[in-house]
């Protein structure tokens, strides 16, 4: 059993705990599932996390962003792929939910009751985590758009009931110049041109765009707020990634615990050796800095504040970096069983990587944080100046 101490630190709220508690009973009950056919999983899971009451606060005029990382974190730590489907739900229709239109926001009752899957389609061939280089174009055609390019690594791709797309209408130059557009899967000229493996397997997809025909009232939005969109949405979920890698560890801790006391090396239990208690207590420390670091960035958003790309930035770099290092020690520790496939530290080692790159890779996560300071400093020494 996980610790579950940190739900009475004071992020949180009764509310918190009681769905971190029923959501512990549906994944004692639900999970793991199979994962042989990964889109009629996803598909499942959606459906039963909606049935469940689960994906309720995924989408909508107010988003509890630690009601989300509890979630993210939970289903993790029981099956990465349970969390993957819950996580699109929310990417996939966050820009709807926070500048949708009143027609647009009709598809959030489908997707909240796992009817319709979502997906987020920003990353594109030669643009990844730079946003402003997107190539797809979506020019005017009448009274509509025509949209032209391509996306690739888009989760849920070929099984999404609805694209969040982001394309460039060109009303500025670079990031200003980006428009998002709220797409159905059965529009003409919107191709799935390839399904995409990955070491731990998600529905994945290469996306093109050929002529594809958008009225304007498919634009969420206003022309040229495009990356505005993106960065907000990013903003809101960015945290649960790092709450997704948090699960993950706290997986790969608890697992490490049962076989430290379990099992037995040179005549004394693993358990009794200073060199794993080392590593247990450096994962025991990676994990609950994490959690410090998730958390205070969902609650800060939570109260209100209108940007947490510090905070969240802090969160994904650590929490996914951090995870991966526990996890590593857990699969030592665990000797051949760690590196076996079907062995849950073993699946854990794949589920993480992906973590430390997508919605902003390790290394862009770093810039941001940085400039943040550097904007700050200035800030203060500009105000002290003036005194």
């Amino acid at each position: 059993m996980s610790d579950t101490s940190f739900l009475h630190w004071p992020f949180f709220e009764p509310r918190h705990r009681d769905l971190a508690e029923r959501l512990e009973a549906w994944c004692s009950r639900e999970l793991p599932r199979d994962h042989a056919d990964v889109d009629s999983t996803c598909i499942q899971l959606v459906r039963d996390l909606g049935q469940a009451g689960f994906l309720d606060g995924t989408a909508g005029d107010a988003i509890d962003v630690r009601s989300l990382c509890l979630i993210r974190e939970t289903l993790a730590r029981h099956d990465g792929l349970a969390d993957f489907a819950f996580a699109m739900q929310g990417l996939g229709t966050g820009a709807i939910s926070l500048f949708g239109s009143a027609e647009q926001k009709a598809w959030l009752d489908k997707t909240r009751r796992g009817e319709a899957l979502a997906a987020f389609a920003l990353t594109e061939p030669r643009s990844g985590s730079d946003v402003a280089q997107l190539d797809t174009t979506a020019e005017r055609d009448g009274d509509g758009y025509r949209i032209n390019g391509e996306k690739t690594w888009i989760s849920n791709g070929g099984i999404a009931d609805l694209y969040t797309l982001f394309a460039r209408t060109g009303d500025g130059p670079g990031a200003k110049g980006l428009s998002c557009f709220l797409v159905s899967a059965d529009t003409p000229g919107l191709e799935i041109r390839e399904r995409l493996e990955t070491i731990s397997p998600h529905p994945l997809a290469r996306l093109g765009f050929n002529d594809m025909k958008l009225p304007a009232s498919a634009m969420i939005g206003q022309p040229g707020q495009g990356f505005r969109i993106a960065m907000a949405v990013l903003d809101v979920f960015r945290s649960t990634v790092g709450a997704a890698a948090l699960g993950f560890a706290r997986r790969a801790l608890d697992e490490s615990l049962d076989r430290a006391g379990n099992r037995e090396l040179f005549g004394a239990s693993l358990a009794d050796l200073q060199m794993v208690q080392g590593h247990l207590a450096e994962m025991a420390l990676d994990v609950d800095a994490a959690a410090l670091l998730v958390y205070r960035a969902a609650w800060t958003k939570d109260m209100g504040a209108e940007r947490v790309t510090r905070e969240a930035a802090m969160a994904k770099l650590y929490a996914t970096d951090r995870a991966q290092a526990v996890i590593d020690k857990a699969v030592q520790l665990h000797g051949g069983d760690g590196v076996r496939k079907g062995h849950i530290v073993e699946s854990l080692y794949r589920e993480i990587r992906a973590l430390r790159i997508y919605e902003g890779a390790s290394d862009v996560q770093k810039v941001i944080i940085a400039r943040c300071a550097l904007a700050d400093h200035s800030a203060t020494e500009g105000t002290r100046k003036t005194r």
